[in-house]
């Protein structure tokens, strides 16, 4: 789809070198300066896309990516449940804790914390005021979507017989293991959280048919770690509020505040920043480059008609 068939069903348009001059994101790793500098086009390339869609869908995307990152919670529940207590049993428990990103990611829905990573690049490419005011956009709208999902979720799991009486037990037990941490807990898991979360982007793109490997190991690496992550999260602390474990307020803080601030600042203050940043360097040279050598065509050309 061109430039402007593309703009006229977004409605939003992200400001870009791109746009201005009508031209695509190159994403040929031939015509680019590194490998890594292919990776980050082709996100920004996504980024810009996820920028411009309509909010509206938007919306239904993110309630479906709360409703399905429930899939977490729900497996590692199962195999909590029917697993014997043993040391072994964290570490294959937890394997459930991968199910809902598999089908989130793979069905191309919208998490937020992947948004932290993808979206961001354009604005860091282009740090204009229209791009930030954007990505905010994106971000609301995205992060509202996926608690309303995630509270629908959980509102399921407590009030439809689902489930037996081990399994309801075990999803209470897994969910009062995060609220064990402190609010500075919360906030440091998170920022890791958020790192994590913000490779697996990063890789995948490279991955090919290994995705789903990918998305395997960075989250199952997460959930051993015992990290807090947003959307995950809520769904467990959700659950502890509607079944009457916890009062409202203690999902807001100690949990949903700290862990937003630390999934950002690790998905997008550091991981998206350093990322950007040498590769800032790598497409500054090559444009620097093409400078020369158009200018140096330039100067033939009117050698020639003199």
């Amino acid at each position: 789809m061109n430039q402007e068939n593309k703009h006229k069903t977004s409605g939003v348009d992200v400001d870009s070198e791109e746009h201005t001059q009508g031209t695509e994101i190159e994403v040929d790793e031939e015509n680019l300066p590194s490998p890594a500098a292919a990776i980050h086009e082709q996100i920004r390339l996504e980024g810009e896309k996820e920028l411009e869609r309509d909010g509206l869908a938007l919306m239904w995307s993110a309630i479906a990516a709360g409703l399905s990152i429930s899939a977490s919670l729900m497996v590692k529940g199962i195999l909590h449940a029917r697993l014997p207590d043993t040391p072994e049993r964290f570490f294959i428990e937890n394997i459930g804790y991968t199910a809902g990103f598999i089908i989130v990611i793979m069905a191309r829905q919208q998490l937020f914390t992947e948004n932290t990573v993808t979206a961001v690049l354009p604005v860091m490419h282009k740090p204009t005021l229209k791009n930030h005011l954007i990505l905010l956009r994106l971000w609301g709208v995205v992060l509202a979507g996926n608690l309303i999902g995630c509270a629908c979720a959980a509102l399921a799991f407590h009030l439809v017989p689902f489930f037996d009486a081990d399994t309801d037990s075990a999803f209470r037990v897994i969910s009062l293991k995060v609220m064990e941490k402190t609010p500075t807990a919360m906030f440091v898991s998170g920022i890791i959280s958020g790192w994590m979360i913000a490779t697996m982007v990063w890789m995948l793109p490279s991955a090919g048919t290994a995705k789903i490997w990918v998305i395997m190991l960075m989250t199952y690496l997460v959930a051993i770690a015992d990290l807090t992550h947003i959307v995950v999260g809520s769904v467990e602390i959700l659950y502890l509020v509607f079944t009457g474990v916890i009062p409202w307020y203690e999902f807001f803080w100690p949990f949903a505040l700290p862990t937003l601030a630390g999934n950002i600042i690790g998905g997008t203050f550091i991981f998206a920043l350093i990322s950007h940043a040498q590769i800032r360097n790598d497409m500054s040279n090559q444009n620097k480059a093409k400078s020369k050598q158009n200018a140096k065509k330039s100067q033939k050309s009117d050698n020639k008609a003199l």
